[in-house]
């Protein structure tokens, strides 16, 4: 009797340790994004991986790692900088609001280019980096190699160039690097703001490009967007699920709001195991995508 009771007492302690997500029969994934990755904040390897180490354009999913270049440069958020005529040609459109001249802190400067993406701002602050705009360019890639990063160039601090290149499971590295910081986790999730400028005397208002960030159900601690037609619409993020911090990459998908329909079907497919399933042009989208990756780079396509 005392064994039974005893073996019986085992067999439960081992099924409390399995863990929900563990016990969950999940479908395949469907995912409108062409490259994607999954993982846990604190976590070793990925919890899903779409063509995770296909170096493709990141547009201004660079943006992230020119805040970390910004915060471990030391450099004071309090400092006013001076928005100058761009010294090289941008590589891509970049209409900005932002008179020249006009001047506004670091720490609004870098909220800007994190939360609404602008690329002057993002510019402003290459700009103004001890050694000026090529030191700041080389301690980009220098952070990347310093991260693993290993597959992963920067040419520009806004992601306006396609030679800005990453894979999915490298923008995992960069997420975890800068979730780390307290400052990028609120500029990048503040959802409206006002930037006071000054010479002269004006105010622009500015909204989160992430959708995703005012839902409070989310839990969103890291957002950066991306679009170039190169790139396709992309995001990363960090959200809680279910009281642990996820971080999800998605690059290169068709509609506006496919990377925020994806992140929704990676949180149902974590917590429920359903696959979901995308619209038939994303399938195609896809399809074409993936043509051209492998008619480019000889790269197949992988799902882990």
């Amino acid at each position: 009797m005392i064994r039974t009771a005893i073996v019986l007492a085992l067999t439960v302690l081992c099924l409390m340790s399995v863990s929900p997500a563990m016990a969950i029969e999940r479908s395949e994934l469907q995912l409108a994004s062409v490259n994607a990755a999954v993982a846990y904040a604190d976590g070793d390897g990925l919890v899903y991986g779409k063509n995770a180490d296909r170096r493709v354009p990141i547009a201004s999913i660079t943006k992230l790692m020119t805040a970390l270049v910004v915060m471990e440069s030391g450099e004071p958020l309090t400092e006013w900088l001076d928005f100058r005529e761009r010294h090289i040609p941008a590589p891509a459109n970049a209409y900005t609001r932002i008179r020249v001249s006009s001047e506004l802190r670091r720490s609004d400067v870098l909220r800007i280019a994190l939360m609404s993406s602008e690329n002057f701002a993002a510019h402003t602050l290459a700009r103004h980096h001890p050694g000026g705009y090529d030191a700041f360019i080389e301690a980009m890639n220098a952070k990347a190699g310093e991260l693993g990063m290993l597959k992963t160039t920067f040419v520009d601090p806004t992601g306006l160039s396609i030679d800005n290149r990453s894979t999915a499971a490298d923008l995992v590295r960069l997420v975890r690097a800068a979730s780390q910081y307290p400052q990028i986790r609120e500029y990048s999730t503040t959802r409206y703001f006002t930037a006071q400028f000054r010479q002269p005397r004006y105010r622009l208002a500015f909204g989160n490009t992430n959708v995703l960030v005012h839902r409070e159900s989310w839990g969103v601690g890291v957002s950066k967007t991306g679009y170039l037609s190169d790139a396709g619409r992309c995001l990363v993020m960090l959200f809680e699920l279910d009281g642990k911090p996820l971080v999800t990459v998605l690059l290169d998908s068709l509609g506006t709001r496919s990377p925020m329909g994806d992140a929704g079907r990676i949180k149902r497919w974590l917590t429920t195991g359903a696959g979901g399933s995308v619209a038939a042009a994303a399938r195609a989208y896809e399809r074409k995508k993936n043509a051209a990756y492998a008619s480019s780079d000889g790269a197949s396509v992988s799902v882990n």
